[in-house]
């Protein structure tokens, strides 16, 4: 399926990063817009800059306007917004959520959610409740095709500086070998094969509401 414009919501993260650098190598995508919050530089033909205040739903909508495929990597941590809920909310809810109503209202027929292993509205967890939230209120919406990945632990070299999960980046494949079966889902993964995988599933002609975990097999 020739797809001419994707958009990447939150290039600048570890899974948007590898997204962005696919995309611009991918014949089947003429134009790959990045919609940012800060200047970036980038030098290809096919990469469009998209200065957006993501609090601004009219400057959202605009960036992705015209979009065949809406990739959503976009998130935040407990330490950056310094533990208030409200400002989670905001970044981790209320940009995907958004940016899945404007796909509807632009006819953009692809939109592509990296949520987590795990989620559930239902949970106990504030993590894994806001991101259960967002995967129920986004399949709600009238998009031909929503794909929503829910990798475990990301590896991969971060911009940013986070210790624990640095940590965590060096243990946990060393036991990964006893997470089978059931289990399987909470497998560690590459960035990078995440954001292969989506962009594996932004060709397909498949229309629905589809949900991949590790190993994301399609």
């Amino acid at each position: 399926m020739a797809i001419k414009t994707a958009t990447v919501i939150g290039a600048t993260g570890l899974i948007g990063g590898h997204l962005v650098e696919q995309l611009l190598n991918d014949e089947q995508f003429n134009a790959v817009r990045l919609v940012v919050r800060k200047p970036i530089s980038i030098a290809h033909p096919k990469a469009e800059i998209k200065l957006v205040n993501l609090s601004d739903p009219d400057s959202l909508k605009l960036a992705i306007d015209g979009s065949d495929a809406v990739f959503a990597t976009v998130g935040t941590t407990q330490k950056k917004v310094k533990g208030d809920k409200q400002a989670y909310r905001k970044v981790d809810y209320d940009i995907p959520v958004n940016a899945a109503r404007f796909c509807a209202e632009t006819k953009c027929e692809t939109f592509l959610l990296v949520s987590a292993v795990g989620a559930n509205s239902h949970s106990k967890n504030f993590y894994l409740q806001l991101k259960g939230e967002v995967e129920e209120d986004v399949q709600q919406l009238p998009i031909q095709r929503i794909c929503i990945f829910r990798p475990s632990l990301l590896l991969g070299k971060r911009k940013e500086n986070r210790p624990a999960e640095k940590i965590s980046q060096f243990i946990m494949p060393l036991f990964s070998f006893l997470l089978q079966g059931r289990l399987k889902k909470y497998h560690p993964v590459q960035a990078s094969e995440v954001a292969t995988a989506m962009i594996r599933a932004a060709k397909s002609s498949k229309e629905g509401k589809f949900i991949f975990e590790y190993p994301f097999a399609q």
